[in-house]
């Protein structure tokens, strides 16, 4: 998976809570809920809708760095490559 298309999953993942999100000038180090107005479990939501569209096994831990665009798309590109890594290693 590379940047790019962890930012659509991101997109979708947003998306399915707040499904009029407008991505426009969307500066992507900015909090996506600030910028989305998602409440605690609206957070939680996207959470587990990222983690099914994406593959990715996110958990608690994982919140701070899924508070952005970018760092959402750092999370699951790391988070690809250590599997690719397992299955090759």
């Amino acid at each position: 998976m590379n940047h790019d298309q962890a930012k659509e999953f991101v997109r979708q993942a947003v998306q399915r809570v707040v499904p009029d999100a407008d991505f426009t000038g969307l500066d992507p180090g900015v909090s996506l809920r600030d910028r989305f107005e998602m409440d605690s479990l609206d957070f939680l939501e996207f959470v587990e809708a990222l983690a099914e569209l994406s593959g990715a096994e996110l958990g608690e831990d994982d919140y701070a760095a899924l508070d952005t665009w970018d760092g959402c798309a750092a999370r699951l590109v790391g988070e690809a490559s250590a599997s690719a890594q397992g299955r090759s290693g």
